[in-house]
């Protein structure tokens, strides 16, 4: 569920790739690279932070869990590209990882009851939603929409907000406009500052739904009129 697409399975060309699709420092079928050991360290945390949040013993620790798998994510993919050893097996688990991470995030947040049901539907609707496009594309040999910049914000914030519900801090007072379990934040009860982080999230993901399904419509479009000509 993120905030963002299938990010690396859309990029055609990394840094460092000839013509054969291969690294300049190596074969990109290379399992043990130092980017990819990191990539795996991050879904282990995944489970042991979920059980943090879930047993509510320790949300500092839930916290400090859920913030290193998830700010290590650049540092794998940045260690891949500064060192030629971009492989496939890297670029199939990285995305995996993040949304698992964020998927096991909300859950665990929801079960505590600090963000409502219909937040976990759309979030886990609009990633089945872009999954089904990327598969669409690729089971015709097309290439997938590449990563776009609101989809980063989108993630950014799902993250930030996650975090911060995770260690329920700050605390802020809700704007008092209607009193309702199911929008907190506008009734009159303190919330956590993540919540507005998750709303912003939210809206942004719709929009870059609507924005990767133009995209991806006009890939398809180009595509129609190549096959009819041939």
């Amino acid at each position: 569920m993120s905030g963002s697409s299938p990010k690396d399975l859309s990029e055609g060309a990394r840094p460092g790739k000839d013509g054969t699709g291969r690294t300049a420092a190596g074969n990109p079928q290379d399992i043990y690279t130092l980017a990819n050991i990191i990539t795996m360290l991050r879904l282990i945390l995944v489970p042991i932070f979920f059980e943090m949040i879930i047993s509510g013993r320790n949300d500092r620790l839930a916290f400090a869990l859920f913030s290193i798998a998830a700010s290590t994510d650049w540092v794998d993919g940045q260690i891949a590209r500064r060192t030629g050893t971009v492989t496939e097996i890297g670029k199939a688990i990285d995305p995996l990882v993040d949304r698992l991470l964020i998927a096991f995030g909300v859950l665990g947040i929801f079960l505590q009851g600090r963000i409502p049901l219909w937040v976990v539907a759309v979030l886990l609707a609009r990633d089945i939603y872009l999954l089904a496009g990327a598969s669409f594309l690729v089971r015709r040999y097309l290439p997938v929409v590449p990563v776009i910049f609101v989809g980063k914000v989108t993630t950014a914030l799902l993250l930030v907000g996650f975090s911060a519900l995770i260690l329920n801090w700050p605390m802020v007072a809700g704007l008092g406009i209607i009193d309702t379990r199911y929008l907190p934040g506008l009734g009159s009860a303190p919330v956590g500052l993540g919540i507005w982080f998750v709303y912003a999230g939210l809206a942004a993901s719709l929009v870059t739904a609507v924005m990767y399904t133009v995209k991806a419509s006009r890939i398809y479009a180009e595509y129609r009129v190549d096959h009819q000509k041939m």
